[in-house]
């Protein structure tokens, strides 16, 4: 399924028109985006945690040559599904 897709899937449950449903859709999504950016965390009662996790630096590998590649200590954005979306999945 792609933003489209919920796009159609929420319309139709909601009875909402698709252009206010895409419309709160991108509202939703920059508003998680914004908030992991600025290092804070967002839950989602039944559904999961958005959050940032923290990556140590490491030494990786180039394919090509064999040499040790220093990575440096990056923060990327992590989801953590709640116990009910885990049970409807299961």
């Amino acid at each position: 399924m792609n933003k489209a897709d919920l796009v159609d899937q929420v319309a139709a449950r909601t009875g909402q028109t698709k252009v206010a449903v895409a419309a709160s859709i991108e509202a939703a999504m920059e508003v998680i985006i914004d908030t992991v950016a600025e290092s804070e965390s967002v839950t989602l009662s039944g559904f999961g945690t958005f959050e940032p996790r923290e990556r140590k630096a490491r030494t990786g590998r180039n394919p090509r040559t064999g040499d040790a590649v220093p990575i440096p200590p990056r923060t990327v954005p992590s989801f953590r599904p709640g116990n009910s979306f885990k049970a409807a999945v299961e």
